[in-house]
C-alpha cells in the first residue's frame, strides 16, 4: 500500500484541518472484547503515519480507562493530532453495568476536569455532549459547554445523537463543530433531518460506526460469533433471525468490492466517504480498528471512487436492515425526530 497520507477536511466553519477519516478508540480498552496494548499503540501511530489526525474517545468506554490508555500517544504527538472526548454517560448509582444520561451543570464540569486529568492535556480539542438528557434544557447544556470554551478548557464543541431541531437549538448558543451519529450502510436515518441541517449550519458529520460495528467487513455472521462480554451480542442487528437476514445483505457489498479488488469494509467506508460529495457537507467517519494492517486497509478506502451503478446497487441495502441499532432507540436521534 502507498504510504501517501489522506485527504483532509475541516471540522466545522472554524474548527481544526483532520485527515478526512479519523480512528475511533473504544475498542482498545472496552465493549468489543480483549485487546492487546501493544497492537493497539502500534496502530495509533500506523493512523498518525497515514494522516489520520481525528482520534475519538470518551469518558465512558471504560470508566476513564480509554482515555488514559491515549494519554501517552497524545503527550508525544500533541501538535499532530485532534483529540475528541465526551461527556453525559454516567454510571448508574445502584447498578455499575448500567449507564445513565446526564447534562447538568455540575456533572459537565465534573467531567470535563476528569478527562483533562486522565488525557493529562490542558485544553480538549473536541468536546462532545455523549447523549441529550431530555430533562434538561439543550441551550443550558450547551451555554456551560461554550463556557468551557470561553475558560480555555474546550476548543470546540460537538453533539452525538441530536435531531435537527436539537441541533439549530444547540446551534444558536454556540457553534458546534461537528455531530456524531451512525451512519453507514445499515443506518441512514440521519439522512431525511440531521444532515440537511447540519449542511445548512456549516457542521461537519463524524459518522460512528460506519462499518456497522464491524458487520459490514463480514468479520462475523452472528453475535454468537463474538468473544463473551462483546456488547454486539446484546444488539437486535446481530442476534437471531435478524443476523441471518442482514448477512444476505452482505452480497452485493461483494459484487461492488471484487469489481475493486477490494474488501469488503473498504467498500462500505467509501460509500460512507462518499456521502460527501452526495450531501455537500464535510464528512469525517471515524471507523475503530486495534490493528495497524486494518487502520492502513481504512485509510485507502478513502481513495476508493464507487460508480453511479455501484451506489445503485448499494442503495436498497438500509431499507432491507433488520432490527434496531439499539434495543432502545429513545436515547438516538431517531428515537427523537
Amino acid at each position: 500500500m502507498k504510504d501517501s497520507r489522506i485527504a483532509t477536511a475541516r471540522l466545522g466553519v472554524q474548527g481544526p484541518e483532520v485527515g478526512v477519516q479519523g480512528l475511533g478508540c473504544m475498542a482498545m480498552s472496552f465493549a468489543y472484547g480483549p485487546s492487546d496494548a501493544g497492537e493497539s499503540r502500534a496502530t495509533l501511530e500506523r493512523a498518525l503515519e497515514l494522516g489520520v489526525t481525528l482520534y475519538d474517545t470518551a469518558d465512558a468506554y471504560g470508566a476513564g480507562e480509554n482515555e488514559k490508555f491515549l494519554a501517552p500517544f497524545f503527550k508525544a504527538h500533541r501538535d499532530e493530532v485532534v483529540i475528541a472526548t465526551k461527556f453525559g454517560l454516567a454510571i448508574h448509582p445502584d447498578d455499575p453495568t448500567k449507564r445513565i444520561i446526564r447534562n447538568d451543570t455540575p456533572y459537565i464540569r465534573q467531567c470535563v476536569e476528569a478527562s483533562l486529568k486522565r488525557l493529562d492535556v490542558e485544553a480538549i480539542d473536541l468536546y462532545y455532549m455523549h447523549r441529550r438528557d431530555v430533562d434538561v434544557p439543550l441551550e443550558e447544556t450547551v451555554a456551560v459547554m461554550a463556557e468551557l470554551v470561553r475558560e480555555g478548557k474546550v476548543k470546540h464543541l460537538g453533539l452525538s445523537e441530536v435531531t435537527a431541531t436539537e441541533l439549530r437549538a444547540a446551534h444558536a448558543v454556540h457553534p458546534i463543530a461537528a455531530v456524531q451519529s451512525e451512519w453507514s450502510l445499515f443506518s441512514r436515518d440521519i439522512e431525511t433531518h440531521v444532515v440537511p441541517a447540519a449542511r445548512e449550519l456549516g457542521v461537519t458529520l463524524v459518522p460512528y460506526s460506519p462499518l456497522g460495528r464491524g458487520f459490514l467487513t463480514g468479520s462475523f455472521a452472528k453475535a454468537e460469533d463474538l468473544t463473551a462480554g462483546d456488547f454486539r451480542r446484546q444488539q437486535p442487528r446481530y442476534t437471531g433471525e435478524n443476523a441471518v437476514a442482514n448477512a444476505a445483505l452482505l452480497d452485493p457489498i461483494r459484487t461492488v468490492a471484487e469489481a475493486h479488488g477490494a474488501a469488503l469494509g473498504q467498500i462500505a467506508l467509501a460509500w460512507v466517504q462518499q456521502r460527501a460529495s452526495v450531501h455537500g457537507l464535510p464528512i469525517v467517519p471515524i471507523p475503530g480498528t486495534r490493528k495497524p494492517a486494518r487502520v492502513e486497509e481504512n485509510a485507502a478506502a478513502t481513495r476508493i471512487v464507487l460508480g453511479e451503478e455501484e451506489l445503485a446497487l448499494l442503495e436498497p441495502i438500509a431499507a432491507k436492515v433488520s432490527g434496531n441499532r439499539y434495543t432502545d432507540m429513545s436515547f438516538t436521534s431517531a428515537g427523537r425526530e
